[in-house]
């Protein structure tokens, strides 16, 4: 063993220590957090890498520091929309986009839950099994109907507690890879080739679509029957700061190896090849990672899916009852649609949904006599336009 190797695992035995000890367990501030960082640390660190060095070459650093950045100032649009959620129901114009964008977050939802299981189904056959979608539909539909009746009769703290060990296992895994590479690096002295790719339409249309993997904050503005609006907010905020560390970091590390990936698939199975040429144990720990990722982002969506059944229908549905009509839709999703074909669409319902509630801000805070902050949400509503029109799916 190496002391690569050694050092892989033991980052990843503290980390999981750490993420399971029952001191954080008990932070509510912990649990509010886990939901929306699940959904925003899906696999999507991994395939960001390849199509981020695709658009820039070695200035891959400066473009997921930008995508971080937009995210957040999305995400300071859902925490205003938060903080007025009383408001936005006084005017007719703002409750109907308010109306239309739960609309539209919900489709993604749905969408998106029935892809991160499918996903997970057809990479355990994949890499298990000989792939057969007769049984990868019958173990996606076994993991809908687990999660929507836990769900349904053990409430949001039993799908908080699966989301746990989900998020602390990924998270683990993640935090070990940082160190192989940083390790790496060192030894290799960051060498990097200097060569930084244009910028042109093409680009900023992949940056926009990459926008979209760092998604899933917004759940944390559907968890208002267990949360107050400042443990939302904080909750958010949180995840952001972690998941942006967890993404820049890792692309900063990992650019002086991604020359490596050049002709080969832009895919999660290239940054699991780079992960192997670097530890050996790392390359074991890094295939438990995306089974880790899609389960936990499923729990996630669902959540907010739940979350947003019950504020959609003002309270007479609950969001246990919600858990399992997503459980029950999704299956049907599963039989009938390939969902690799439609995920696009989802992609492009959360862009809307952004789009939307950035023009409820603007016009909370245009009622409100705040021209500068009415100035910033017209240029971010602008730059979630391009999103929605131009940006290039990253699935």
């Amino acid at each position: 063993m190496t002391y690569v190797d050694l050092a892989v695992s033991s980052v990843f035995l503290l980390s999981l220590l750490f993420f399971l000890n029952p001191k954080l367990e008990r932070k509510r501030i912990w649990t509010a957090t886990v939901t929306p960082l699940a959904s925003i640390i899906g696999s999507g660190y991994l395939v960001s890498a390849p199509l981020l060095y695709y658009a820039l070459g070695d200035c891959a650093f400066l473009g997921m520091l930008g995508i971080v950045l937009l995210a957040y100032l999305i995400g300071s649009s859902i925490r205003f929309n938060i903080k007025r959620e009383e408001r936005i129901n006084e005017f007719v114009i703002t409750r109907e986009l308010e109306s239309f964008s739960n609309l539209s977050l919900s489709f993604a939802y749905f969408i998106s839950v029935a892809f991160y299981l499918r996903l997970l189904s057809a990479f355990i056959f994949s890499g298990f099994f000989e792939r057969n979608p007769l049984y990868e539909n019958i173990f996606t539909t076994s993991l809908l109907l687990f999660i929507g009746v836990s769900g349904f009769l053990r409430g949001l703290n039993y799908l908080e507690f699966l989301e746990k060990y989900a998020v602390a296992l990924k998270l683990s895994v993640i935090f070990s890879f940082l160190v192989a590479l940083f390790l790496h690096d060192v030894s290799t002295g960051f060498a990097v080739k200097g060569e930084c790719r244009p910028v042109n339409l093409e680009t900023l249309r992949v940056l926009a679509g990459i926008l979209l993997i760092v998604q899933g904050f917004e759940t944390s503005k559907y968890l208002g029957e267990k949360y107050t609006k400042e443990e939302r907010i904080r909750s958010m905020k949180l995840a952001q700061f972690i998941s942006g560390f967890i993404y820049i970091s890792f692309i900063a590390l990992i650019t002086p190896i991604l020359y490596e990936l050049e002709g080969k698939p832009l895919d999660e199975t290239a940054v699991i090849f780079l992960a192997t040429s670097v530890s050996l144990v790392l390359g074991y720990l890094i295939r438990l990672g995306p089974l880790m990722s899609q389960f936990s982002a499923a729990v996630a969506d669902t959540i907010g899916a739940g979350g947003l059944i019950n504020k959609e229908t003002h309270g007479r549905v609950s969001s246990k009852l919600g858990y399992l009509m997503v459980a029950t839709i999704d299956t049907v999703i599963v039989w009938s649609l390939n969902v690799f074909e439609i995920i696009a669409f989802a992609s492009k319902a959360f862009a809307f949904y952004y789009l939307l509630q950035t023009l409820i801000s603007l016009i909370l805070s245009l009622k409100e006599g705040r021209l500068f902050t009415s100035f910033f949400f017209f240029i971010l509503s602008l730059l979630l336009a391009f999103v929605v029109i131009l940006g290039r799916s990253a699935e």
